[in-house]
């Protein structure tokens, strides 16, 4: 499923376009930026609450498909600039983490 697929799906906010087109293959949610780090999967809508610009450069470093901000959590202006420069989409929604996991996983066809 396209990031806008998704993005359409979650009927998310976009606030940094980025590559629409890139796939994503899995969902993973985390907080917690060095855990991220380590385990972020290549190609996943990484959910969480910190739209910082350290976000942003885990995202990258990892290959992430996008970055799913949940509660409706702000994103700082360093962040909205470098995820256009790296072309990363950044969404937000208003649901938490729980929720928007439920939902990313049912569109794209995952099960427990």
């Amino acid at each position: 499923m396209t990031i806008r697929e998704l993005a359409d799906g979650l009927r998310a906010e976009i606030l940094v376009e980025g590559d629409l087109t890139r796939e994503a293959e899995t969902g993973y949610v985390g907080d917690l930026l060095s855990w991220v780090m380590a385990r972020l999967p290549e190609g996943a809508a990484w959910m969480t609450v910190m739209g910082n610009l350290n976000a942003v450069a885990v995202c990258s470093l990892k290959d992430g498909a996008c970055i799913i901000l949940t509660e409706n959590a702000a994103l700082d202006e360093d962040a909205r600039r470098r995820a256009g420069m790296e072309d990363i989409p950044v969404l937000r929604v208003e649901d938490g983490a729980y929720r928007t996991a439920l939902r990313v996983a049912a569109l794209l066809g995952e099960t427990a």
